[in-house]
Protein backbone atom coordinates (compact mmCIF):
# COMPACT_ATOMS: atom_id res chain seq x y z
CA UNK A 1 0.00 0.00 0.00
CA UNK A 2 1.11 3.54 -1.53
CA UNK A 3 2.12 6.22 1.51
CA UNK A 4 0.23 9.30 1.71
CA UNK A 5 2.06 11.77 0.03
CA UNK A 6 4.39 14.34 1.81
CA UNK A 7 2.20 17.72 2.02
CA UNK A 8 3.03 20.74 3.97
CA UNK A 9 0.27 21.29 6.72
CA UNK A 10 -1.04 24.56 5.65
CA UNK A 11 -1.60 23.67 2.15
CA UNK A 12 -4.39 25.23 0.30
CA UNK A 13 -4.92 26.95 3.27
CA UNK A 14 -4.66 31.42 3.70
CA UNK A 15 -1.29 32.14 4.28
CA UNK A 16 2.32 31.29 3.36
CA UNK A 17 2.56 29.04 0.03
CA UNK A 18 3.98 25.54 0.03
CA UNK A 19 7.41 25.16 -2.07
CA UNK A 20 7.98 21.97 -3.25
CA UNK A 21 11.09 19.90 -5.11
CA UNK A 22 8.78 17.27 -7.19
CA UNK A 23 11.33 14.37 -9.76
CA UNK A 24 10.21 11.99 -11.90
CA UNK A 25 12.26 9.43 -14.20
CA UNK A 26 11.74 8.04 -17.38
CA UNK A 27 10.04 4.16 -17.28
CA UNK A 28 13.36 2.22 -17.03
CA UNK A 29 15.40 5.58 -17.04
CA UNK A 30 16.06 4.97 -20.51
CA UNK A 31 17.57 8.46 -22.44
CA UNK A 32 14.65 9.46 -24.67
CA UNK A 33 14.34 13.52 -24.27
CA UNK A 34 16.25 15.13 -26.94
CA UNK A 35 16.32 18.53 -27.27
CA UNK A 36 12.35 18.58 -29.22
CA UNK A 37 11.18 16.55 -25.84
CA UNK A 38 12.85 18.76 -23.34
CA UNK A 39 11.34 21.88 -25.12
CA UNK A 40 7.90 20.28 -25.66
CA UNK A 41 8.26 19.85 -21.60
CA UNK A 42 9.22 23.18 -20.99
CA UNK A 43 6.27 24.32 -22.94
CA UNK A 44 3.87 22.26 -21.21
CA UNK A 45 5.04 23.46 -17.82
CA UNK A 46 4.67 26.87 -18.38
CA UNK A 47 1.08 26.27 -19.73
CA UNK A 48 0.19 24.13 -16.46
CA UNK A 49 2.22 27.19 -14.51
CA UNK A 50 -0.11 30.25 -16.09
CA UNK A 51 -3.09 27.64 -15.80
CA UNK A 52 -3.14 27.10 -12.00
CA UNK A 53 -1.55 29.61 -10.27
CA UNK A 54 1.30 27.74 -9.07
CA UNK A 55 4.76 29.64 -9.58
CA UNK A 56 7.76 27.42 -10.92
CA UNK A 57 10.63 28.73 -9.10
CA UNK A 58 13.08 26.64 -11.07
CA UNK A 59 13.49 23.36 -12.92
CA UNK A 60 16.08 21.47 -15.02
CA UNK A 61 14.71 19.11 -17.66
CA UNK A 62 17.62 16.32 -17.99
CA UNK A 63 17.47 13.35 -20.75
CA UNK A 64 15.49 10.85 -18.45
CA UNK A 65 13.69 12.63 -15.60
CA UNK A 66 13.11 16.19 -14.38
CA UNK A 67 13.50 18.52 -11.41
CA UNK A 68 10.78 20.99 -10.59
CA UNK A 69 10.43 23.78 -7.87
CA UNK A 70 7.38 24.62 -7.10
CA UNK A 71 5.54 27.44 -5.11
CA UNK A 72 2.28 26.29 -4.78
CA UNK A 73 0.42 29.57 -2.87
CA UNK A 74 -3.03 29.29 -1.27
CA UNK A 75 -6.06 30.22 -3.08
CA UNK A 76 -6.68 33.77 -3.16
CA UNK A 77 -8.98 35.26 -0.76
CA UNK A 78 -12.37 35.22 -1.79
CA UNK A 79 -11.72 32.52 -4.61
CA UNK A 80 -10.82 32.92 -7.66
CA UNK A 81 -12.82 35.92 -9.89
CA UNK A 82 -14.34 35.13 -13.25
CA UNK A 83 -11.61 37.48 -14.84
CA UNK A 84 -9.17 35.53 -13.75
CA UNK A 85 -10.57 32.11 -14.50
CA UNK A 86 -11.29 32.84 -17.71
CA UNK A 87 -7.13 34.14 -17.95
CA UNK A 88 -5.88 31.33 -16.49
CA UNK A 89 -8.27 29.09 -19.00
CA UNK A 90 -6.97 30.72 -22.06
CA UNK A 91 -3.37 28.86 -20.91
CA UNK A 92 -4.80 26.08 -21.66
CA UNK A 93 -7.40 26.16 -23.97
CA UNK A 94 -8.90 27.85 -27.24
CA UNK A 95 -10.18 31.45 -27.65
CA UNK A 96 -13.46 29.68 -28.58
CA UNK A 97 -13.69 27.64 -25.50
CA UNK A 98 -12.66 30.49 -22.94
CA UNK A 99 -15.41 32.55 -24.90
CA UNK A 100 -17.45 29.55 -24.73
CA UNK A 101 -17.50 29.59 -20.72
CA UNK A 102 -17.24 33.17 -20.35
CA UNK A 103 -20.97 33.26 -22.05
CA UNK A 104 -21.49 30.45 -19.50
CA UNK A 105 -20.88 32.11 -16.48
CA UNK A 106 -22.32 35.46 -17.83
CA UNK A 107 -25.73 33.67 -18.55
CA UNK A 108 -26.06 32.39 -14.91
CA UNK A 109 -25.31 35.31 -13.37
CA UNK A 110 -28.01 37.21 -15.33
CA UNK A 111 -30.69 34.44 -14.31
CA UNK A 112 -29.23 35.26 -10.70
CA UNK A 113 -28.29 30.57 -10.48
CA UNK A 114 -25.34 31.43 -8.18
CA UNK A 115 -25.67 27.29 -7.88
CA UNK A 116 -25.14 27.24 -11.92
CA UNK A 117 -22.40 29.74 -11.49
CA UNK A 118 -20.45 27.80 -9.08
CA UNK A 119 -20.73 24.33 -11.13
CA UNK A 120 -19.25 26.23 -14.31
CA UNK A 121 -16.46 27.71 -12.04
CA UNK A 122 -16.04 24.32 -10.32
CA UNK A 123 -15.11 22.47 -13.74
CA UNK A 124 -11.76 23.96 -13.20
CA UNK A 125 -11.12 25.72 -9.71
CA UNK A 126 -10.21 22.26 -8.44
CA UNK A 127 -7.13 22.06 -10.78
CA UNK A 128 -5.52 25.44 -9.64
CA UNK A 129 -3.76 26.02 -6.59
CA UNK A 130 -3.06 22.70 -6.39
CA UNK A 131 0.25 20.28 -6.02
CA UNK A 132 -1.24 17.18 -7.10
CA UNK A 133 -3.13 18.59 -10.25
CA UNK A 134 -0.37 20.24 -11.29
CA UNK A 135 1.61 17.43 -11.71
CA UNK A 136 -1.02 14.84 -13.10
CA UNK A 137 -1.76 17.37 -15.46
CA UNK A 138 1.54 17.96 -16.70
CA UNK A 139 2.77 14.38 -17.15
CA UNK A 140 0.17 13.24 -18.65
CA UNK A 141 -0.12 16.05 -21.05
CA UNK A 142 3.31 15.08 -21.85
CA UNK A 143 2.88 11.57 -22.07
CA UNK A 144 0.38 11.74 -24.54
CA UNK A 145 2.36 14.01 -26.86
CA UNK A 146 5.23 12.00 -26.38
CA UNK A 147 3.54 8.69 -27.52
CA UNK A 148 1.99 10.52 -30.67
CA UNK A 149 5.05 11.69 -31.47
CA UNK A 150 6.95 8.46 -31.22
CA UNK A 151 4.28 5.63 -31.92
CA UNK A 152 4.11 4.39 -28.63
CA UNK A 153 1.69 3.41 -25.96
CA UNK A 154 1.77 3.06 -22.39
CA UNK A 155 3.31 4.81 -19.26
CA UNK A 156 6.23 7.04 -19.57
CA UNK A 157 7.03 7.79 -15.62
CA UNK A 158 8.44 5.01 -13.72
CA UNK A 159 6.92 5.83 -10.95
CA UNK A 160 4.77 7.82 -9.18
CA UNK A 161 6.76 11.45 -9.07
CA UNK A 162 8.59 12.07 -5.82
CA UNK A 163 8.01 15.43 -3.88
CA UNK A 164 10.29 16.59 -0.91
CA UNK A 165 8.46 19.90 1.25
CA UNK A 166 11.29 22.90 0.90
CA UNK A 167 11.14 25.48 3.68
CA UNK A 168 11.71 28.99 2.14
CA UNK A 169 14.64 31.33 2.21
CA UNK A 170 18.11 29.36 2.91
CA UNK A 171 16.55 25.39 1.78
CA UNK A 172 14.64 27.21 -1.17
CA UNK A 173 17.61 28.12 -2.36
CA UNK A 174 19.86 25.59 -1.80
CA UNK A 175 17.59 23.28 -3.25
CA UNK A 176 17.30 25.92 -6.48
CA UNK A 177 20.99 25.56 -6.98
CA UNK A 178 21.21 21.86 -6.54
CA UNK A 179 18.89 21.33 -9.29
CA UNK A 180 20.30 24.08 -11.87
CA UNK A 181 23.43 22.19 -11.29
CA UNK A 182 22.15 19.12 -12.45
CA UNK A 183 23.57 19.33 -16.15
CA UNK A 184 27.33 20.14 -14.42
CA UNK A 185 27.02 17.17 -12.35
CA UNK A 186 25.78 15.23 -15.22
CA UNK A 187 29.45 16.81 -17.39
CA UNK A 188 26.88 17.98 -19.73
CA UNK A 189 28.28 21.61 -19.16
CA UNK A 190 30.74 23.53 -17.42
CA UNK A 191 28.38 26.13 -16.56
CA UNK A 192 24.45 26.06 -15.59
CA UNK A 193 23.76 28.71 -17.73
CA UNK A 194 24.61 27.20 -20.82
CA UNK A 195 22.04 24.75 -20.19
CA UNK A 196 18.79 26.06 -22.10
CA UNK A 197 16.57 23.33 -20.13
CA UNK A 198 16.65 24.75 -16.58
CA UNK A 199 15.45 27.86 -14.91
CA UNK A 200 18.77 29.42 -14.72
CA UNK A 201 19.26 28.87 -18.38
CA UNK A 202 16.26 30.09 -19.04
CA UNK A 203 16.95 33.41 -17.31
CA UNK A 204 20.58 34.14 -18.48
CA UNK A 205 19.41 33.41 -22.12
CA UNK A 206 16.13 34.16 -22.42
CA UNK A 207 13.33 32.66 -24.46
CA UNK A 208 10.26 32.53 -26.47
CA UNK A 209 7.26 34.32 -25.74
CA UNK A 210 9.29 36.37 -22.67
CA UNK A 211 9.26 33.24 -20.56
CA UNK A 212 13.11 34.36 -19.62
CA UNK A 213 11.27 37.11 -17.63
CA UNK A 214 9.68 34.17 -16.01
CA UNK A 215 12.54 32.15 -15.22
CA UNK A 216 14.18 35.26 -13.62
CA UNK A 217 11.46 36.21 -11.60
CA UNK A 218 11.17 32.20 -10.16
CA UNK A 219 14.72 33.06 -8.97
CA UNK A 220 14.27 36.67 -7.82
CA UNK A 221 11.34 34.86 -5.51
CA UNK A 222 13.49 31.58 -4.38
CA UNK A 223 16.92 34.30 -3.55
CA UNK A 224 14.89 37.01 -2.25
CA UNK A 225 11.79 36.08 -0.18
CA UNK A 226 9.67 38.65 -0.46
CA UNK A 227 7.29 39.19 2.31
CA UNK A 228 4.47 39.84 -0.97
CA UNK A 229 4.94 37.86 -3.61
CA UNK A 230 3.29 39.79 -5.91
CA UNK A 231 5.43 43.58 -5.52
CA UNK A 232 8.43 41.68 -7.19
CA UNK A 233 10.07 43.41 -10.32
CA UNK A 234 12.57 42.15 -13.04
CA UNK A 235 14.59 45.15 -11.82
CA UNK A 236 16.89 42.84 -9.00
CA UNK A 237 17.80 40.30 -11.20
CA UNK A 238 21.27 41.77 -11.97
CA UNK A 239 21.87 41.30 -8.14
CA UNK A 240 20.02 38.29 -7.87
CA UNK A 241 22.12 36.80 -10.33
CA UNK A 242 24.79 37.28 -8.31
CA UNK A 243 23.96 35.84 -5.27
CA UNK A 244 22.78 32.83 -7.26
CA UNK A 245 25.93 32.02 -8.63
CA UNK A 246 27.64 32.47 -5.45
CA UNK A 247 25.47 30.17 -4.23
CA UNK A 248 26.17 27.69 -6.84
CA UNK A 249 29.98 28.29 -6.64
CA UNK A 250 30.53 29.72 -9.41
CA UNK A 251 32.95 32.66 -10.34
CA UNK A 252 31.04 36.07 -10.98
CA UNK A 253 32.33 37.60 -14.13
CA UNK A 254 31.35 35.10 -16.61
CA UNK A 255 33.19 36.65 -20.07
CA UNK A 256 32.12 35.56 -23.51
CA UNK A 257 33.30 32.16 -24.52
CA UNK A 258 34.55 31.33 -20.85
CA UNK A 259 32.30 29.33 -18.36
CA UNK A 260 32.58 30.11 -14.99
CA UNK A 261 33.81 26.94 -13.22
CA UNK A 262 31.94 25.32 -10.27
CA UNK A 263 34.35 25.45 -6.96
CA UNK A 264 35.26 22.88 -5.04
CA UNK A 265 35.19 22.65 -1.28
CA UNK A 266 38.48 24.28 -0.98
CA UNK A 267 37.51 27.14 -3.30
CA UNK A 268 39.28 28.10 -6.56
CA UNK A 269 36.90 31.39 -6.41
CA UNK A 270 38.33 34.67 -4.65
CA UNK A 271 37.04 33.84 -1.08
CA UNK A 272 36.60 37.07 0.29
CA UNK A 273 34.15 37.82 -3.12
CA UNK A 274 32.45 35.01 -1.86
CA UNK A 275 32.00 36.09 1.51
CA UNK A 276 31.07 39.13 0.48
CA UNK A 277 27.24 37.38 -0.33
CA UNK A 278 27.45 34.83 2.60
CA UNK A 279 25.23 37.73 4.62
CA UNK A 280 22.84 36.13 7.25
CA UNK A 281 20.15 37.33 5.16
CA UNK A 282 21.07 35.71 1.82
CA UNK A 283 23.68 32.67 2.34
CA UNK A 284 24.05 31.37 5.59
CA UNK A 285 25.63 28.78 4.69
CA UNK A 286 28.51 28.15 7.25
CA UNK A 287 31.41 28.03 4.69
CA UNK A 288 32.53 27.21 1.29
CA UNK A 289 32.07 23.41 1.78
CA UNK A 290 28.67 24.04 0.16
CA UNK A 291 29.94 24.49 -3.48
CA UNK A 292 31.49 21.05 -2.91
CA UNK A 293 27.75 19.43 -1.62
CA UNK A 294 26.27 20.92 -4.61
CA UNK A 295 28.81 19.31 -6.78
CA UNK A 296 27.72 15.71 -5.57
CA UNK A 297 24.32 14.06 -5.57
CA UNK A 298 22.80 14.82 -2.39
CA UNK A 299 20.00 12.43 -1.93
CA UNK A 300 18.32 14.08 1.23
CA UNK A 301 17.41 16.40 -1.62
CA UNK A 302 15.34 14.05 -3.39
CA UNK A 303 14.10 11.36 -0.46
CA UNK A 304 14.07 13.32 2.46
CA UNK A 305 10.65 14.05 2.90
CA UNK A 306 10.93 17.53 4.39
CA UNK A 307 14.23 20.07 4.03
CA UNK A 308 14.67 23.38 6.26
CA UNK A 309 15.75 24.30 9.52
CA UNK A 310 15.09 21.77 12.38
CA UNK A 311 11.88 24.39 13.70
CA UNK A 312 10.36 23.79 10.39
CA UNK A 313 11.04 20.37 10.01
CA UNK A 314 9.72 19.64 14.20
CA UNK A 315 6.47 21.41 12.95
CA UNK A 316 5.85 18.87 10.10
CA UNK A 317 6.25 16.44 12.59
CA UNK A 318 4.23 17.58 14.92
CA UNK A 319 1.48 17.97 11.95
CA UNK A 320 2.14 14.61 10.71
CA UNK A 321 3.01 12.67 14.13
CA UNK A 322 0.42 9.60 13.19
CA UNK A 323 2.66 8.28 10.49
CA UNK A 324 5.39 7.42 12.72
CA UNK A 325 5.96 5.66 15.95
CA UNK A 326 6.08 6.54 19.73
CA UNK A 327 9.98 6.15 19.76
CA UNK A 328 10.33 8.89 17.51
CA UNK A 329 10.35 11.83 19.65
CA UNK A 330 11.05 14.46 16.94
CA UNK A 331 11.05 15.14 13.21
CA UNK A 332 14.48 16.83 12.28
CA UNK A 333 17.56 14.86 11.54
CA UNK A 334 21.30 16.12 10.92
CA UNK A 335 22.24 15.57 6.96
CA UNK A 336 24.99 13.28 6.94
CA UNK A 337 27.56 12.22 3.86
CA UNK A 338 27.40 14.72 1.17
CA UNK A 339 25.05 16.54 2.61
CA UNK A 340 27.33 17.23 5.85
CA UNK A 341 28.55 20.53 4.51
CA UNK A 342 25.03 21.83 5.56
CA UNK A 343 24.46 20.27 9.19
CA UNK A 344 23.49 22.31 11.45
CA UNK A 345 21.64 24.58 8.78
CA UNK A 346 19.42 22.33 6.93
CA UNK A 347 17.73 19.25 8.77
CA UNK A 348 15.60 16.24 7.03
CA UNK A 349 12.53 14.75 7.62
CA UNK A 350 14.23 11.02 7.00
CA UNK A 351 17.34 9.20 8.54
CA UNK A 352 18.94 8.36 5.54
CA UNK A 353 21.90 5.72 5.85
CA UNK A 354 22.65 4.67 2.66
CA UNK A 355 23.72 6.09 -0.45
CA UNK A 356 23.90 9.39 0.83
Amino acid sequence: MRKARWLAEWAGKQGKPAIYHCISRVVDRRFVFGDEEREKFRIFMRMQENFTGCRVLTYCVMSNHFHILLEVPPIPEGGVSDELLLKRLAALYSEAFVDGVAQELENARKEEDEEMVAEIRARFTYRMNDLSEFMKTLLQRFTRWFNREHKRRGTLWEERYKSVIVQSGVAARTMAAYIDLNPVRAGMVSDPADYRWSGYGEAVGGGAKGNGKKAKLGLILTVQNPETRDQITIDSWEEVSRIYRRAMGLALDRKSGRAGAVISAHATMNEVEYLEGATEDRLHLPDLGMAGMLSKRVRYFTDGAVIGSKAFVNEAFDEARQRFTERRKDGARRMRGSGAPAAGVLWSMRDLRVDI
